[in-house]
């Protein structure tokens, strides 16, 4: 059994996984990072020489992959919601947890990153993050199977808070394959 995060950028899946990931003794793997090394560039030069859907078909592949294995803390991209398949991946050996932020949040954290592509055009920043938001949480929320608010700054709440849920769960659960 897997845990993996999901939310928008910046809510803190690469922080939070990499904390639990040392508290429960677990692989950390963040789907973004392990596309790019498989590529050997980066998701704006893949985006624009492959597209988006090329790139989502490599995302649906890498989480295909993790999800099969176990012991994993996926932190997912933002837009891992996006295809059905991803899904119905991490609800089948994975506890999702989503990471919930509001709209000024995100963009706090943000505003400066260069590491995604624009995912609307003609929109300003925090237009872009409330649009792609509104659509996106149904998903998130359908996706997941529990919500975990991520507008503190303390990751280390929120660790403690999927860490407690984790140990709720049934040994045999945990250690499944």
């Amino acid at each position: 059994m897997n845990i993996a995060l999901v939310g928008y950028r910046g809510v803190g899946k690469s922080v939070v996984g990499k904390l639990l990931a040392d508290r429960l003794g677990m692989r950390y793997v963040c789907t973004d990072e392990e596309i790019i090394k498989k590529m050997g560039m980066g998701i704006p030069e893949i985006v624009q020489q492959h597209g988006w859907s090329a790139f989502r078909d490599l995302e649906v592949a890498m989480t295909k992959e993790l999800s099969r294995q176990n012991g994993v803390i996926i932190d997912t991209g933002g837009g891992v919601i996006e295809r059905q398949e991803n899904i119905d991946h991490l609800r089948d050996n994975t506890v999702v947890f989503w990471l919930r932020a509001s709209v000024e949040t995100i963009s706090s954290r943000i505003k400066d990153c260069t590491a995604r592509p624009a995912l609307t055009a003609g929109k300003s920043f925090l237009e872009e993050v409330a649009d792609v938001l509104a659509v996106r949480e149904p998903k998130y929320r359908e996706t997941s199977h529990y919500e975990i608010d991520a507008n503190g700054s303390d990751p280390n709440l929120e660790v403690e808070i999927i860490v407690k849920i984790w140990e709720s769960l049934p040994l045999e659960k945990r250690t499944q394959v």
